[in-house]
């Protein structure tokens, strides 16, 4: 799984059959203290995410699973969204365990 903030929509008239009614976002990706990695990337939202949002996404086949219809196009799926993180750091920083 991958860290990411969603910044964009991204609208389609016409879609294959497996992503008829799929919401598709643009997600920016990020490293684990949420510094910009990397070059946007277009991702099918299966969690009803928002701009600005930090998410979690999968990439590959593990994308493709994330679909109701397994067998389909998809390269990126957001799968979650992060309420918070918490490093092991964080704790010997003065941060609670």
């Amino acid at each position: 799984m991958h860290f990411g903030r969603v910044i964009g929509k991204v609208w389609a008239t016409q879609k294959v059959p497996t992503l008829k009614g799929a919401r598709m976002l643009i997600v920016q990706p990020l490293t684990h203290t949420l510094q910009e990695k990397g070059h946007p990337l277009v991702a099918v939202d299966t969690v009803a995410a928002s701009p600005g949002q930090i998410i979690y996404f999968v990439m590959s086949r593990e994308a493709c699973k994330a679909m109701d219809e397994s067998f389909n196009p998809v390269d990126a799926a957001i799968v979650g969204i992060v309420d918070e993180i918490s490093l092991a750091s964080d704790a010997s920083a003065g941060g609670e365990a």
